[in-house]
């Protein structure tokens, strides 16, 4: 192989990336070990709780569409059929802080939108925006640890 600058200069873009960030320090750098171990434990207790977001002869809905989770768990709504997004919106949630808004317009079957439960207990409504009208509705129980 014959070397000119055309074919060392990815070569050399491509080793100095990977030297990138060397003089950063560590994820949970600066924690104790009681931190980390704890942080280690929440994640390990935290669960992805799949809701299915379908479109058929019965109707739009949500199955589950009563839920049941813990700060730090994930709720993955995943599109089965239709087109669906999921929303917590401040009017069905008086009162209640930082709602994540409207997730995306979910168009293919097995697209997917995540979302991390940072609420603290108590009940939230959520709901599919267009479909919401048709009864396309959900309550998330946020329960203490």
């Amino acid at each position: 192989m014959r070397w000119t600058p055309f074919t060392i200069a990815p070569l050399i873009l491509l080793f100095g990336a990977c030297g990138e960030g060397a003089d950063q320090p560590a994820a949970g750098a600066g924690e104790t070990e009681a931190e980390t171990a704890t942080a280690a434990e929440a994640e390990e207790d935290a669960d992805v709780i799949e809701v299915r977001m379908i479109t058929d002869d019965n109707g739009n809905y949500y199955e589950p569409s009563g839920i049941e989770a813990h700060r730090g768990d994930t709720l993955r709504f995943v599109l089965v059929s239709g087109v669906h997004n999921v929303a917590l919106p401040d009017s069905t949630n008086p009162g209640k802080p930082n709602m994540p808004g409207s997730g995306p317009m979910l168009q293919l079957p097995g697209q997917t939108y995540d979302f991390a439960v940072d609420f603290p207990p108590g009940e939230y409504n959520f709901q599919c925006d267009p479909h919401a009208a048709l009864g396309m509705l959900g309550t998330l129980e946020v329960e203490d640890d």
